[in-house]
């Protein structure tokens, strides 16, 4: 069966086409799906087996700058991702370099689609760091991360309990937004993962929040659900070996849509104010 001619025989015309080949990609489909059925674990496999630790010598050569970047546009397999990004990290001495080599890390699907990189909020230094899941159409157009309405909302909570932007430190998990604001994958969270822990590190906050599910369990290990894991403090290892106390929160944008749970952000915002008094 020829795609072509069944749009044809549609009469559909090729603006029509491009407008809902465009609306579909901004929902999130990022791929199509064929007659013949892919084994995508098969897929995998072959991927991590094609690494080799020649490949990761290469990325952390291009991070020392020994060797040029990959082209633009340039798919990474998901070893030779995390290998690039953790070298690139690694080799970043503070957040302005370690801003610059997001800027030229090719092993995250996302950036093909965001409109820009979405970094950091906030006062670096401050004694609290929130980190969320990824930006959304607010933080992708903007460049900055929670100015939407999850945003606003985290701003009166803050206010709630006599800080704000000025006095904290945001970023997230993920510094693209994914199409039509799909929940990053594991692939995704997993490429970014060295970057948001250097961020962590180079920061250097007392106290880590982090916002939502995504990311307590990112950086936490948090494996229960985080209506069940919100107001519980844990132990975050930052990369240089300094331990953090971590809160888990709800995120804002699930406040918006359960405004019932607020009562339970209200004493998460308490234990906070309560943990910076002692």
């Amino acid at each position: 069966m020829d795609p072509v001619e069944d749009v044809r025989s549609a009469g559909v015309d090729n603006a029509t086409a491009a407008a809902a080949l465009r609306w579909w990609l901004s929902a999130g489909v990022d791929g199509a799906v064929g007659e013949t059925p892919r084994n995508r674990f098969d897929e995998g496999a072959e991927a991590i087996s094609r690494t080799s630790p020649a490949a990761a010598a290469s990325a952390a050569a291009q991070a020392r700058g020994a060797l040029p970047p990959p082209p633009a546009g340039a798919s990474l397999s998901p070893p030779a991702a995390e290998a690039a990004a953790r070298a690139l990290a690694s080799a970043s001495p503070d957040l302005a370099t370690l801003r610059a080599n997001l800027e030229r890390f090719e092993g995250c699907a996302l950036k093909k689609t965001a409109t820009q990189l979405v970094f950091e909020d906030g006062t670096p230094g401050s004694r609290v760091m929130l980190v969320g899941e990824a930006p959304g159409g607010d933080e992708d157009r903007i460049g900055r991360p929670f100015v939407g309405r999850a945003g606003q909302l985290l701003d009166r909570m803050l206010n709630a309990v006599g800080l704000d932007r000025r006095r904290v430190y945001i970023a997230n998990v993920v510094p693209w937004r994914p199409p039509g604001n799909r929940t990053p994958t594991p692939q995704e969270t997993q490429a970014c993962l060295p970057f948001i822990r250097r961020q962590i590190e180079l920061a250097r906050p007392e106290i880590l929040v982090c916002l939502g599910a995504s990311s307590a369990q990112t950086l936490l290990g948090v494996r229960e659900g985080i209506t069940r894991a919100r107001g519980n403090w844990y132990a975050y290892e930052s990369e240089d070996g300094r331990a953090l106390r971590a809160l888990a929160m709800l995120h804002p944008a699930y406040l918006l849509r359960q405004p019932a749970q607020k009562r339970q952000a209200w004493i998460d915002m308490r234990a906070l104010a309560s943990a910076l008094e002692t």
